[in-house]
């Protein structure tokens, strides 16, 4: 209950890389990358990238430490990504030695030492100025889902860059507004250049953008999204597929009460499927299916039931039962009388 529970790392998302010096004395050189960079301690998964998004596998072994991995320098100067539910991104001022990590800092305060900020304390309010072999450097470690790669888990990129962190920390703080960290959001992820100038130095630096990607702004910002949704955000932008309609009319016929035939009508009047006024053709039908009702018709097949006034067809003609009847003594004409031996 104590422990926090977190995806597996698959591997790291890079903005640079390094080359060795000339002089083999002397250690690496740092390059500022274009595009991204992937490695990771599986080969497939660094194959995998390179395949979607060009570059050389290679193995690799990053600086103080002598296990080797493997990495690709892509291609790929914009990738697409998914933040993971709850708080993906992490930000700190920290400061690594040999021996790993030695501070850790809000800004404030220092947890290792438990001290207030010891930069400030030591270098005043200008300590950000100083290199980074004397003060903390902020640090900001994301970590994103790529949904086009193998296996379930999130790949973790880092920058050590003031602007980056402040430009990573806006855009994470959209998604967070929007979702309330209890969904995915598929973000754009992209590498950009920047210059600096102070103090008459111009400085070049590169900044990652982290901008959701959805078809529209409104998507981004009316709360948490599915699953579905995330792994393919075109379908927010899709017309709903309504569901079939009901046959208001055959339900209505068979009704056998004028309430039971209305309670149809208002069926389909919450659904929406008929004017509220009920100058529709369907209201007027669902109408005169309960006239029928009333006066005893058999909605079905139109017959009256015993007892009731039948109607002509289309001939005029109606449908009837004829019934004859003698005549009374005194309609009789003479030469039909009986017993008066007169012949036809």
């Amino acid at each position: 209950m104590t422990m926090k529970r977190q995806a597996a790392e698959l591997g790291r998302i890079r903005t640079g890389y390094s080359r060795p010096h000339r002089d083999p004395n002397k250690r690496p050189v740092p390059v500022k990358s274009t595009t991204f960079v992937f490695s990771s301690h599986s080969r497939d998964y660094v194959a995998a990238a390179a395949e979607l998004w060009g570059g050389d596998v290679e193995e690799w072994t990053p600086q103080n430490q002598r296990i080797a991995q493997y990495r690709v320098i892509s291609k790929a100067k914009e990738i697409r990504a998914i933040l993971p539910a709850g708080d993906p991104l992490s930000q700190s001022y920290e400061m690594w030695s040999g021996g790993g990590c030695a501070r850790r800092c809000d800004g404030e305060f220092e947890q290792k030492s438990r001290q207030s900020c010891l930069c400030l304390a030591q270098f005043g309010p200008e300590w950000h100025i100083r290199t980074p072999r004397e003060v903390c450097r902020p640090t900001s470690r994301i970590n994103v889902m790529l949904p086009e790669l193998p296996d379930l888990g999130v790949w973790r990129l880092e920058s050590k860059s003031y602007y980056a962190a402040d430009a990573m920390a806006g855009g994470v703080d959209t998604v967070l507004q929007a979702t309330e960290g209890k969904s995915m959001m598929p973000v754009r992820m992209w590498i950009e250049q920047r210059t600096r100038v102070a103090d008459g130095e111009t400085k070049n630096f590169p900044v990652v953008m982290v901008v959701p990607s959805l078809p529209k702004l409104r998507h981004a910002l009316t709360g948490p999204l599915s699953t579905a949704a995330a792994l393919d955000p075109s379908t927010l932008d899709r017309p709903a597929i309504e569901a079939p309609r009901p046959d208001y009319t055959a339900a209505a016929r068979e009704c056998t009460t004028v309430e039971a035939a209305r309670e149809v009508w208002h069926r389909a009047n919450r659904a929406g499927h008929v004017a509220r006024d009920g100058s529709d053709p369907l209201s007027q039908e669902l109408r005169q299916i309960a006239d029928d009702i009333a006066k005893g018709v058999d909605t079905s097949t139109g017959v009256v039931a015993d007892g009731e006034e039948t109607s002509p067809d289309d001939e005029g003609v109606y449908d009837a039962e004829f019934i004859e009847e003698p005549p009374t003594s005194v309609d009789w004409p003479a030469v039909a009388a009986p017993g008066s031996g007169a012949r036809a």
